[in-house]
């Protein structure tokens, strides 16, 4: 059984300039048709990290969501990333998965970065997901989710072999990124693929991408460094089952109930 191919964007971004990164991920991404099976671009792709909500944040279903449906349709992928979105008079971070030819599914960042005010200016969502996806079960999450390893596990019982994260995660913090992604891939027996943006933002921050594809051990597959670049990594299903099965470290995990 073929693997699932998982093409990582790890790109600069536009300050406050939808239609421009639109534009730019659009040009990077065409040439990608048929050889990918599931393309992911960093948080806040659209705009970069600003709490600028009011100025930023589109309609629920609104321009990206049906630009990322239309691509998906021409990739034969599906896509995800998240975009600053208002529904209900409430500002999110909501990370679209928009799958070819299906109905686009979202999850609101559970997480919001203190440090960067974003819990000021953004409503966290609630309850994670998984999507099965062309032979993996893949369980889509947003930058500071990255830090809390039990909201990253949602439930003793794993239910995916792909745990991923859209971040735009600065390089102050960067060897903290580069470590959690890797503790995150050992102790939940999973692939995982984190996806960070490079470049300075708007205030200033530098971004150092280290975008990366790691394996259930904790090996990296596929490292983006600190480079514009496009990867595509294939992760394959029957290995993965096969480490879990012989070496079930799982079954022995705590049981909890997560309070949201």
């Amino acid at each position: 059984m073929p693997g699932l191919r998982v093409s990582l964007i790890q790109q600069p971004l536009v300050w406050h300039d939808p239609a421009a990164n639109r534009a730019h991920f659009q040009a990077l991404l065409e040439g990608l048709s048929g050889s990918t099976d599931l393309v992911v671009l960093p948080e806040t792709f659209t705009t970069g990290f600003s709490m600028k909500v009011q100025e930023l944040a589109e309609p629920a279903g609104g321009p990206t969501t049906a630009w990322l449906t239309g691509l998906a349709a021409r990739l034969d992928a599906a896509i995800t990333g998240s975009v600053i979105t208002e529904e209900g008079g409430r500002y999110y971070n909501r990370l679209l998965w928009v799958p070819p030819g299906g109905t686009p599914r979202h999850y609101d960042k559970r997480h919001l970065f203190r440090l960067g005010s974003e819990h000021q200016h953004f409503t966290a969502g609630r309850a994670a997901w998984s999507v099965p996806w062309r032979g993996l079960r893949v369980c889509p999450l947003v930058c500071y989710d990255l830090r809390f390893p039990v909201f990253s596990r949602r439930r003793a019982e794993l239910d995916y072999e792909l745990l991923l994260y859209v971040a735009n995660w600065p390089a102050a913090r960067a060897d903290a990124w580069r470590q959690l992604l890797r503790a995150r891939a050992i102790e939940n027996q999973t692939y995982i693929v984190g996806v960070n943006r490079v470049g300075l933002d708007g205030h200033g921050v530098p971004h150092t991408g280290d975008s990366a594809a790691i394996d259930y051990l904790g090996r990296p597959m596929a490292e983006a460094g600190g480079a514009p670049g496009v990867i595509t990594v294939e992760l394959e299903r029957e290995p993965l089952d096969a480490y879990r099965e012989k070496f079930p470290a799982h079954l022995d995990a705590d049981r909890f109930t997560l309070e949201l």
